[in-house]
């Protein structure tokens, strides 16, 4: 069978676990390069040995989101070897605590600012020249509807994806005449343990699963996916564009 992305890069973020573990799984099966980023090393090595059976490599980087310096040697790292980027997604993020706004203690509020929001654009400004280095470029950023709900309790994690789609959206207009299509992937209620600290009471058994959602965001990954500028939800009839 071809594999689509066969020589390609893809970078994810919070590839540990859940989503981002998942999604790097597809790519590998695609032909893929995965260089997967977490704090945690164990599950970066249970990716390692994932990506393997999927008949890929991975490039294992323990790294906090935080650490901006971090980022910028992780950029200067991938251009030293591979001189390009085709495929970024930012998945790793912060739910913060429910919580109401006026009760929300400050360093959680910074916290899921800075992991959500300021770690993508510090992403976009170390890893641009690699992009548009490529042949094309997908840059896929891990939303969530409580972008424009705005759920009372949410308020950290709503106004981190809210800004999170500000960056989707001012990149995608500035890549516009470039080989760079920049959208957000919805995956909407998922069994993942993030889900399960926000909703205890909830049966995991009824949502769809981290390997199910995140197989949709292979298509936004593939040449031929040139919307930029979109938020695309997961659905179980198929991925559509929600704005």
């Amino acid at each position: 069978m071809t594999k689509r992305l066969e020589g390609k890069i893809a970078l994810i973020t919070g590839a540990s676990r859940g989503i981002g573990f998942e999604t790097a799984v597809h790519l590998a099966r695609e032909g893929a390069h995965i260089i997967a980023t977490a704090r945690t090393q164990g599950g970066l090595e249970e990716l390692d040995d994932a990506v393997r059976a999927a008949g890929s490599s991975a490039t294992l980087v323990p790294l906090d989101v935080r650490d901006y310096d971090g980022i910028d040697r992780l950029g200067a790292a991938i251009f030293e070897r591979w001189k390009k980027l085709d495929i970024f997604i930012g998945n790793a993020g912060a739910l913060g605590k429910l919580t109401p706004l006026a009760h929300l203690d400050p360093k959680v509020w910074t916290e899921a600012i800075e992991v959500n929001i300021t770690s993508n654009y510090r992403f976009v400004r170390s890893l641009d020249p690699l992009f548009r280095s490529a042949e094309w470029a997908r840059v896929i950023f891990v939303t969530s509807g409580l972008a424009f709900k705005c759920t009372p309790y949410w308020g950290a994690y709503s106004v981190g994806k809210a800004g999170l789609e500000a960056i989707m959206r001012t990149y995608a207009g500035e890549m516009a005449t470039t080989n760079v299509r920049t959208n957000c992937f919805s995956p909407g209620a998922t069994r993942t343990k993030m889900r399960a600290t926000a909703m205890p009471g909830e049966d995991p058994l009824t949502l769809p699963t981290p390997e199910e959602v995140s197989a949709q965001m292979v298509a936004m990954c593939l040449p031929d996916f040139t919307d930029n500028g979109g938020v695309w939800k997961y659905d179980p009839k198929g991925l559509f564009k929600q704005f």
